[in-house]
């Protein structure tokens, strides 16, 4: 039940991630003009993004124009959108992997170690989702704060961390602790049934067979013939020709010769002793 909640949490966090991510991605508020120096000037602040740089003004106008070439971009926008990209689509198909693998789903029911296999590879995908945008993500903003300190760069080419950046931020953490969730509830729950596993198998007796050593169990009265024939104490008879041994070849071998020879109370009647 607690690894069944953990991959619900799991999973949630991995969605969350992913909306997130999306939105980063999106949105182009991933560096923000800064308004510094002697000489505010606040009617007209600009953004950048992945797709697009947009101005807004104080009047209320919004414009926003696509960047419209590609290969033309700065080779780190070039990977920054390869890489949220790829975050998104990996966030897909852990979303759809752990949906058929979590346990309160009726996906692959029945087939045990595949479905718990299933919802690990979901967890390890949201890892590495979140490890993709995080990427992006920190570079864009080691670049901003580098070029802001900058002497040598004026003062409007200057900008600030968007909101994108921190937005970013907060989902790639989120899809790598739910990717994590969801690979510890995915060990738990086989670690669990290795467990139950090894407890299974063949009832073999716990104990010696020894007199003194506890009630005997059904397993030792199949493997010792002279306790089916009434509980015989043994320790009071003489040597007996069949005796119990765990080799099945060896116990129908002294049957055959205690039929062959009949003894009466630890006394051979043939004479010999």
């Amino acid at each position: 039940m607690a690894s069944a909640a953990l991959e619900l949490m799991g999973f949630f966090l991995g969605l969350l991630g992913m909306l997130g991510t999306l939105v980063a991605t999106v949105l182009p508020y991933w560096q923000i003009s800064a308004h510094i120096g002697s000489n505010i000037v606040t009617a007209v602040a600009n953004m950048r993004g992945l797709w697009m740089e947009c101005v807004y003004q104080s009047t209320g106008a919004f414009q926003c124009e696509t960047y419209n070439s590609m290969l033309a971009l700065p080779s780190d926008l070039q990977a920054s959108r390869a890489l949220m990209v790829i975050s998104l689509v990996l966030s897909v198909f852990a979303i759809a992997m752990s949906s058929l693998g979590m346990q309160c789903t009726v996906c692959l029911e029945g087939t045990g170690a595949v479905k718990s296999r299933m919802a690990g590879a979901g967890g390890g995908l949201f890892l590495a989702a979140g490890f993709l945008a995080l990427i992006p993500v920190a570079w864009t903003t080691h670049e901003v704060v580098q070029t802001f300190y900058r002497p040598n760069v004026p003062a409007s080419m200057k900008f600030e961390l968007g909101e994108c950046l921190y937005v970013g931020l907060a989902s790639a953490l989120i899809s790598m602790l739910g990717g994590g969730m969801l690979s510890v509830s995915c060990c738990e729950d086989q670690d669990g049934a290795r467990g139950r596993g090894a407890g299974g198998g063949y009832p073999y007796p716990v104990g010696n067979g020894l007199a003194g050593a506890g009630p005997r169990t059904t397993s030792q009265m199949y493997r010792n013939p002279t306790l089916q024939a009434g509980g015989v104490n043994t320790a009071s008879r003489g040597p007996t020709l069949v005796r119990s041994t765990s080799n099945s070849s060896h116990s129908s071998a002294h049957a055959a010769q205690g039929a062959k020879k009949p003894t009466a109370a630890g006394y051979d009647i043939t004479g010999y002793v």
